[in-house]
């Protein structure tokens, strides 16, 4: 295992060496954003298949609401239409997931090279890089430390906490109308689904939750963070169109 943070390790080092004309100082931020794209980018296929996979579940509530109706008081065997009704259309509940799974494992590399003051065995050499002054091994707390709120580290933050806040607020607008549709249509189709309406209200204040992630995880964890989101956001918009 340490062989392969090693080797990521090298991997950013020489994106950032490669970045380092155009961004200087900035050069491995720079190179975990390029990082983070590529990810993106592989995982996208699956980003494809989530949304079509998305839109082939909306189209089957007509029918799952019918069973609902039909076997309101055999939950087993509802379950099981259910099932079959997905087979039978090749429609996977859990497709929407495998996008945001896949990507945990990168996220919590980045999180790892940050965090260690060694890898392989050799002092880690990524701690020594900045996105302006502040340090991508170092946390918010860090930063208000050196010199507060408003400080230079700190407007690093700032600057951060406003991509997300915009990013999410698109976000909560999205999943609130999307909820609001399904809500609609179960309330159409005179199902009553007990805990739905609560669910419709917390499900979209959930995209404000990466403010807290970008605020206690390293710097450089909290870019691939922040640049995933965005990339989830306008992916979003381009498959649904």
């Amino acid at each position: 295992m340490s062989a392969f943070f090693s080797f990521i390790a090298h991997l950013v080092a020489h994106l950032a060496a490669l970045l380092q004309p155009v961004f200087h100082a900035s050069a491995a931020a720079a190179a975990i954003v390029l990082f983070t794209a590529l990810v993106r980018l592989l995982v996208h296929p699956l980003a494809r298949a989530a949304a079509r996979g998305q839109k082939a579940r909306a189209a089957l509530q007509p029918r799952i609401a019918e069973l609902r109706k039909k076997y309101r008081t055999d939950p087993n065997r509802l379950q099981q239409e259910v099932l079959a009704l997905h087979a039978e259309e090749k429609v996977s509940p859990l497709s929407g997931c495998l996008p945001g799974l896949l990507q945990l494992p990168a996220f919590f590399l980045l999180y790892h090279l940050f965090s260690s003051t060694t890898i392989g065995g050799e002092t880690n050499e990524l701690l020594g890089h900045r996105l302006g002054a502040a340090p991508l091994g170092g946390r918010w707390a860090d930063a208000l430390a050196d010199g507060g709120l408003f400080g230079a580290p700190g407007l690093v933050y700032l600057g951060l906490f406003v991509i997300v806040a915009v990013v999410a607020t698109l976000t909560f607008v999205h999943t609130r109308r999307s909820t609001a549709e399904s809500l609609a249509a179960a309330a159409g189709s005179g199902e009553q689904v007990p805990g739905l309406g609560a669910v419709g209200r917390v499900v979209p204040l959930l995209s404000f939750t990466t403010l807290v992630t970008v605020a206690v995880v390293p710097l450089a964890a909290a870019l691939y963070v922040v640049t995933s989101t965005t990339w989830t956001a306008v992916e979003r918009v381009l498959l649904q169109r």
